[in-house]
């Protein structure tokens, strides 16, 4: 059976991503990041919205596109190096993803969707790009937090304020998500604190 243009655009995505020199071990096996960052970000999306819309899900599959393609250490390592270096992440991962979806068959307004939900546009108005970021939020927290907290162990105010930062970006469905997950007690502890 012949794949449907949705099911080619994630395939497409997905060769990309396995290109990612950058390795995470799962199950005891070296996997490229961005891959593994990609598939867990569709199956939190699933979980979360069943229902989610296909730019919905196109977009969480490409979240993090070719993200090492533009390395962290080639912006000033402060506040203001941050945020330039994830401005033009967005856009490089709008624009990548704008042109293997044009290519698949999809219109102008689709790619556009995509594109806005990628770049976060209208985060408190759009509810699918409010309920990507949930899935952003929920995905860091399942999947990378405790190694966050292991970098991070001397600095709890840190932290504290991280979770604090992440829950402002939540939805209440996202926070009752979150609060439903199985957490390391180290994990619990510091959500406790910034919620408290």
């Amino acid at each position: 059976m012949q794949a449907n243009k949705f099911e080619r655009t994630i395939e497409e995505f997905d060769v990309i991503n396995a290109q990612d020199p950058h390795k995470e071990l799962v199950n005891g096996a070296e996997i490229p990041k961005e891959l593994v960052y990609g598939h867990r970000m569709s199956g939190m999306l699933l979980e979360f919205d069943p229902n989610a819309s296909e730019t919905l899900r196109l977009a969480a599959r490409c979240q993090h596109i070719k993200r090492w393609a533009i390395p962290r250490e080639d912006y000033e390592m402060d506040r203001k190096g941050y945020l330039l270096w994830r401005t033009r992440l967005k856009k490089f991962h709008g624009e990548l993803a704008g042109s293997i979806m044009e290519k698949q068959g999809y219109s102008q307004d689709e790619i556009k969707k995509v594109d806005d939900l990628l770049n976060k546009r209208r985060l408190k108005t759009d509810s699918e790009v409010q309920a990507l970021e949930d899935v952003v939020c929920l995905v860091f927290l399942k999947y990378y937090f405790d190694d966050f907290i292991a970098k991070h162990r001397d600095e709890e105010d840190k932290l504290v304020d991280i979770v604090q930062k992440t829950w402002k970006k939540m939805s209440e469905k996202g926070h009752e998500a979150a609060l439903a997950m199985s957490h390391s007690n180290e994990a619990l502890s510091i959500v406790k604190k910034a919620l408290s």
